[in-house]
């Protein structure tokens, strides 16, 4: 049990991360219309999410989320910021109903 929540603390900081640096890539091509952004971002986010995903899953099947607070984490990588808020509610969660 541990050990999940520790991988998927570790991807929620990460997905976090990498959602900012995306949007920090979108604001500077789309509305300041900085030329030679690179494209690599959207790509490198799109894998950590997608390691997110599975990490949260297992997490989830662990401590027995229901389906809506599951489904609420696993879109926490989708919106900026949110990821590390959400990151903070889960983990004192699971820490208080499981002592981990």
């Amino acid at each position: 049990m541990a050990s999940a929540l520790t991988r998927y603390r570790a991807l929620a900081w990460i997905t976090g991360v990498w959602l900012l640096v995306l949007t920090g890539e979108m604001v500077a091509k789309y509305i300041l219309k900085v030329e030679n952004v690179p494209g690599w971002i959207a790509v490198v986010h799109g894998w950590v999410y997608a390691v997110y995903l599975v990490l949260t899953l297992d997490l989830a099947i662990k401590v027995r989320w229901p389906a809506g607070r599951t489904i609420g984490t696993l879109l926490a990588g989708t919106i900026p910021f949110l990821s590390f808020f959400v990151e903070h509610q889960r983990t004192k969660q699971v820490k208080a109903d499981f002592g981990v």
